[in-house]
């Protein structure tokens, strides 16, 4: 449980400022090539990438981290719960996990090149995805 806490804080805490900065159109955003955005379908500025990044999974892997590190729950998210008979963040783990391999696996598509920066979020995802399915994280997870 620890190692996925530390990689969603990890996911988190990367992808929040980025967000921000590609929403404003900062420095992230002005550091790409203008014609990236011409590679990307329906998408024709920098906004909506930064707030997938930024809410998605800065805000989501934080929030998904508190969640599974405190154990507090929503009622909101009580169908999840009783979908999977486990805390909600389990479920949302798995799904910010394969959110960023999607994520890394689009923009392996789309835009020119790769860099290690693939490796690793694309690492990361992977293991997010992976990680809640071992049995101690199920165990750990399972309502009582």
């Amino acid at each position: 449980m620890l190692a996925t806490v530390v990689l969603l804080v990890f996911l988190g805490i990367s992808a929040l400022p980025s967000g921000v900065d590609l929403t404003l159109g900062g420095w992230i955003a002005g550091s790409f090539p203008a014609d990236w955005l011409d590679r990307l379908p329906l998408i024709d500025s920098w906004l909506i990438p930064g707030l997938v990044l930024g809410i998605g999974f800065g805000v989501g892997s934080l929030v998904t981290a508190y969640g599974m590190a405190t154990g507090r729950g929503w009622p909101w998210l009580d169908r999840a719960v009783r979908w999977t008979g486990r805390h909600w963040s389990w479920s949302a783990t798995i799904a910010l996990g394969l959110g960023q391999v999607a994520w890394i696996a689009l923009e392996l598509i789309y835009l020119p090149g790769w860099s290690l920066l693939h490796v690793v979020y694309g690492g990361t995802g992977a293991a997010l995805a992976v990680l809640p399915l071992l049995p101690a994280e199920r165990a750990y997870l399972r309502l009582r």
